[in-house]
């Protein structure tokens, strides 16, 4: 399955109707043929001219990786690695039971603004380039606990209203080990967010582990 999700764009926008290209890409070696409810065409961005060589390496790829994919012959517990830094991960971090996202703890740097649970939030965390949107689900000592709700696309909702917050820290990431190892506390770690768009590598040190919940804090893009 991993040579499909490399081929993907990475932005996990959800346009697909998936999570991300992780998930798309499970759904697309489990369909039989492109003609099927699940076909390359879902991606948008796959018939752009930047990734037309892209497109046709996965069609060329599917019927193989199908086939071995219907005996039970493809590994997705194979190493994790980012695709736009090409980083190796200790673990990838899925969402809690029954939530759409990870949570992430933000820290807003306007001190003087005020929120509510429910609040959608746009912003931008500090060090990344992609801007996120997230809707409040805590608010405990100044730290607001949100989960991701979806991509720019979002904004064509005349109902979709996100509050302009600017730049934010991200504190803390909590979900749960999908792959890879289950860390110990006081370990830092190196983690792949399912639902990053860039598919990007993260750093940080786990402060809580439970069974396959985590909680990360110390977050940084940068991994040494």
């Amino acid at each position: 399955m991993k040579e499909i999700e490399v081929l993907l764009p990475g932005y996990n926008c959800g346009e697909c109707g998936f999570r991300g290209c992780r998930e798309f890409a499970r759904a697309l070696l489990g369909a039989r043929d492109l003609e099927t409810d699940v076909h390359l065409d879902l991606c948008p961005f796959l018939s752009r001219e930047r990734h037309l060589e892209k497109r046709t390496q996965i069609e060329e790829k599917l019927p193989k990786i199908r086939r071995l994919w219907a005996e039970g012959k493809v590994d997705e517990g194979a190493e994790i690695r980012g695709v736009i830094d090409g980083l190796a991960a200790d673990l990838a971090l899925a969402p809690l039971p029954g939530e759409p996202a990870c949570r992430e703890d933000l820290l807003v740097i306007d001190r003087d603004a005020e929120f509510e649970v429910g609040d959608v939030l746009r912003y931008r965390p500090l060090g990344c380039p992609i801007t996120h949107f997230g809707e409040i689900i805590k608010i405990d000592h100044g730290l607001l606990t949100v989960h991701m709700v979806g991509p720019r696309h979002l904004l064509g909702d005349e109902e979709f209203a996100p509050r302009d917050v600017g730049v934010c820290m991200v504190a803390a990431f909590e979900g749960m080990v999908s792959r890879g190892r289950i860390p110990e506390v006081g370990e830092t770690v190196r983690f792949l967010p399912e639902h990053c768009m860039m598919q990007k590598v993260h750093s940080g040190v786990i402060v809580h582990s439970e069974g396959k919940m985590v909680r990360i804090e110390g977050v940084d893009l940068k991994v040494w």
